[in-house]
């Protein structure tokens, strides 16, 4: 039996989902880094590894400024008790502009790990940025979606 039962890893992904709804309406990224211990490990397979929660807050704060409120929608989830940990099929949305009900997106899982207390000690993202990032954000951008800030890809080139 691991350390964690079922019912504290989902008060803990509830409380994650929180959080980050929070963010999403406020638009500030903030408060994302105060979901995990201070020597969190967070790996984005785009981006980098980050280690440490200022690493996290300053890093999603940077990332998350073009597009404060893109919505992470979970299409699914599996929780493996035995090392704590969860992981969720989701996608990275931002809706349409104009058209209420259309969205622009594609598809991410994310593993967390759970350290107690609320907060996880690893995050790790897995998607491709690269290859499915340029048409949602593209498709968002030729509707009229205007960033808050210059979008900056993972290779440092604007779009």
């Amino acid at each position: 039996m691991g350390r964690f039962t079922r019912e504290e890893l989902q008060g803990a992904l509830s409380h994650y989902n929180s959080v980050v709804a929070t963010c999403v309406e406020s638009g500030d990224w903030t408060a994302f880094a105060d979901l995990f211990t201070e020597d969190v490990v967070y790996t984005e397979h785009a981006y980098g590894v980050f280690t440490g929660r200022e690493a996290v807050r300053s890093w999603i704060k940077e990332v998350m400024a073009p597009f404060p409120t893109m919505r992470f929608p979970q299409d699914w989830v599996a929780y493996d008790e035995e090392n704590g940990a969860i992981v969720l099929g989701l996608r990275n949305v931002l809706p349409h502009p104009t058209d209420a009900g259309v969205e622009f997106g594609f598809a991410n899982w994310t593993r967390l790990v759970y350290a107690g207390d609320g907060l996880f000690s690893s995050e790790e993202d897995c998607y491709n940025p690269a290859r499915d990032a340029p048409a949602a954000i593209g498709g968002w951008l030729e509707a009229g979606g205007k960033p808050a800030k210059e979008i900056v890809t993972h290779d440092e080139r604007a779009l």
